[in-house]
């Protein structure tokens, strides 16, 4: 079995050797204009995280995990083709950060760490990454849904989504679409990851219906994430361009959350009793909120 890297509770390669928590942390600080839109909109796009070499670094990683490669017993979903469609690949992933050291020590980066405190007004605990990743010219859809959908097995709702491109993320190769103001609804049926983008019609009222009809389409460039309320309504669209649209996720939840199944929260991981917050080996903290700066909020 390969070494499983869920392990260590902290940073173990390179990547960011050049930052640690004992640096000024107030650079990845949003502002309050940005923590007022995501507020209001439910969404916010185009934080800085990557440099082009750390992406560099991800997409090596990426490739040799697309492939047959050690630690494959350690995913926790591996999809080849989320999509039942040959010709509309969803390759889509969860686990990379027990494998690979640079998809590891992804999760403690303060790039992505402080924004989340912040909008979480909180610590910050892991939950779950995973890998998204539509191929030149037969790349297939996210379908629309809202993330809280698949995590009602943890409780209360207090999660937080952060995707980070590793290609640029354009309208024409598939980037994120968000319906603004959608985190104010309800919590909708699930209806499906890949191939249909308008079976969330069946579960939308005349008046979600109508919102549901200006989506915002989020272009993002290699290196740069946006973050998204769990229960934003949003998806993306084909690829048929020549170029790839690659993109690892990391889910968040303020720390305190609880599991409310007495089932296993992911497929291998130990389970957690019901009431029971989450902790230990596979969901590390990340973040203190008194690791400062003393203002997140």
């Amino acid at each position: 079995m390969a070494h499983d890297l869920s392990q260590y509770d902290q940073p173990i390669g390179k990547l960011f050797e050049a930052t640690s928590l004992a640096d000024d942390q107030r650079p990845f600080r949003l502002t309050p204009e940005q923590i007022a839109f995501y507020h209001q909109h439910g969404y916010l796009g185009g934080i800085p995280v990557l440099s082009p070499a750390q992406v560099a670094i991800l997409r090596e990683e990426l490739a040799t995990l697309s492939q047959p490669h050690d630690g494959h017993e350690l995913w926790y979903e591996y999809h080849t083709n989320e999509s039942a469609d040959p010709n509309q690949v969803l390759f889509h992933a969860l686990g990379a950060w027990r494998i690979t050291p640079g998809f590891h020590d992804l999760l403690w980066h303060p790039a992505i760490t402080v924004p989340a405190a912040q909008l979480l007004e909180g610590s910050v605990r892991f939950w779950h990454d995973q890998l998204f990743c539509k191929p030149a010219r037969h790349g297939g859809v996210v379908a629309w849904h809202q993330d809280y959908s698949y995590w009602t097995r943890t409780h209360p709702m207090a999660h937080l989504t952060c995707w980070i491109a590793l290609d640029d993320s354009q309208i024409d190769n598939g980037c994120i679409h968000y319906v603004p103001g959608s985190h104010t609804w309800d919590l909708l049926p699930i209806t499906g990851l890949a191939g249909d983008m308008d079976a969330i019609k069946d579960v939308l009222s005349d008046e979600q219906w109508e919102q549901f009809q200006h989506p915002v389409a989020v272009e993002v460039k290699a290196g740069e994430c946006s973050i998204h309320h769990p229960l934003t309504i949003h998806g993306s669209f084909e690829n048929r361009t020549d170029r790839p649209r690659r993109a690892t996720v990391l889910n968040f939840v303020k720390d305190g959350v609880c599991s409310t199944s007495d089932e296993p929260l992911l497929q291998g991981v130990p389970p957690l009793p019901e009431g029971m917050p989450l902790s230990g080996q596979f969901f590390p903290l990340l973040r203190n909120s008194a690791d400062g700066p003393d203002d997140l909020r």
